[in-house]
């Protein structure tokens, strides 16, 4: 009988375990969990990070600088598709998120981590390669910014934070 009891113990360790590990995984299938809004790691198990100077992503926009209140496009390429995706415009000045995203790729969804609309990640977890985005500066003037972007190509495998080229603020500061 003792023996029976430790089987019991172990099957039902084992299928607690797995439906966790499974809620889990399933739980960033729709997108970055505010957890990663700071940071922009991603909060999965065991996961291997890779450095963000990389040859297959790259954030682009068609500007070199802006105004307050102006559209940005902001495009995302990659040579290889990845899964998930975390982006946002930070302050060049205090590395804070700024502004909004008023255009998203299917596929992705707005996040508000200090304020409405600030981030933007993935909705599902089909293959991605290149988006499209417009980010809205605000009203009042910010300064210089950069746009971030953290990719999960596999459950297991990603990169965070590489960085576009500077958009510097047009006007007085």
């Amino acid at each position: 009988m003792e023996d029976g009891g430790r089987a019991h113990t172990a099957i039902v360790g084992w299928a607690c375990m797995t439906l966790c590990l499974v809620s889990y995984a399933a739980a960033f299938s729709q997108g970055a969990s505010l957890s990663a809004c700071t940071d922009m790691m991603p909060r999965h198990l065991r996961v291997q990070l890779h450095s963000s100077n990389n040859n297959y992503v790259t954030v682009h926009t068609n500007v070199s600088f802006y105004f307050p209140g102006d559209k940005v496009p902001v495009t995302v390429r990659s040579t290889r598709d990845y899964m998930g995706f975390m982006l946002q415009a930070r302050k060049v000045s205090n590395n804070e998120i700024a502004g909004t995203f008023i255009f998203l790729p299917p596929g992705s969804k707005l996040l508000t981590c200090f304020e409405d609309g600030d981030t933007v990640t993935h909705s599902d977890k089909s293959l991605k390669r290149n988006l499209s985005f417009v980010w809205k500066a605000p009203d009042q003037p910010i300064g210089d910014i950069k746009f971030f972007i953290s990719i999960v190509q596999s459950y297991f495998v990603y990169w965070a934070k590489i960085e576009s080229a500077v958009v510097a603020q047009g006007g007085p500061n």
